[in-house]
């Protein structure tokens, strides 16, 4: 079985609890610690590599960070390509294969505000460059509808399943919703739009059971980890530096011997 088949296989039973690394020593942290696979966030791994979310990412950049993760772990990895850091679907499609020779089983891939005919026409490239060469990668379709408020309140279900309609035809996986949170629409989707449904974590989903009830076959923590990792960073070097007493070292942190044993 492919790295890709194991990781398509996750999304058929239960719910898939991704936790979202920026770097190879965060990845290498979340597979210590038990997950099944291992997810990068976009905004985190782009804020690591010193540059703003938002398709942003220098490419190279990516390809050194996702080949640094996929060297450190063997669960399998899915990659965050946000829009595909361009505009043509063949020069999206030929990024999504540098990616997956990076190590990549999965990614995920976004509509933004745009035409979501223009997802489903990366999506079709990217599947006609994979089989040429002979690869495999999921392809988890992210519709911005509830993120962006791309349809009134009322029509947000009926988009977000047309647009997951056709990202299914042209050979997309699953479905990436977030800003997705009610859960009679979370019921509605996952019943409805025959991809294996993805929700992002919000103060409304902390109940994992429901959502696995109502339907959801993934979860994921978005850049929630790596914001709360700058917010603590924040005020220890706050108080570091401008307090005559600091409370460092940290309590809570790991110790070097047990984050160092993680490498060797």
């Amino acid at each position: 079985m492919t790295t890709a088949a194991r990781f398509r296989a996750l999304h058929t039973r239960g719910l898939l609890r991704l936790a979202n690394a920026w770097d190879a020593g965060t990845a290498r942290l979340i597979e210590h610690l038990g997950a099944p696979a291992v997810a990068t966030t976009s905004a985190g791994l782009a804020w690591a590599q010193g540059y703003p979310d938002g398709d942003a990412l220098d490419v190279d950049a990516l390809l050194h960070a996702v080949a640094g993760i996929a060297r450190v772990i063997e669960v399998p990895l899915t990659v965050d390509v946000e829009g595909g850091y361009a505009d043509h679907p063949d020069t999206v499609a030929g990024i999504v294969l540098r990616v997956v020779h990076a190590g990549a089983a999965g990614i995920n891939l976004e509509d933004g505000a745009g035409d979501p005919a223009v997802l489903a026409a990366k999506i079709r490239a990217i599947r006609q460059a994979c089989t040429a060469q002979g690869v495999d990668v999921f392809i988890n379709a992210r519709t911005d509808v509830y993120l962006r408020g791309l349809a009134e309140d009322g029509m947000r279900v009926d988009e977000t399943l047309r647009r997951a309609a056709a990202y299914r035809e042209a050979g997309a996986d699953g479905l990436f919703v977030p800003g997705l949170v009610d859960a009679d629409a979370i019921r509605a989707i996952a019943a409805d739009c025959s991809l294996p449904l993805n929700v992002m974590l919000r103060p409304q989903l902390q109940d994992l059971a429901a959502l696995e009830a109502l339907g959801v076959r993934r979860v994921s923590t978005g850049s929630a980890l790596a914001e709360s990792m700058y917010g603590r960073l924040a005020t220890q070097v706050g108080n570091f530096l401008r307090d005559d007493r600091t409370a460092l070292p940290d309590p809570q942190a790991m110790g070097y011997g047990a984050v160092n044993g993680l490498f060797g």
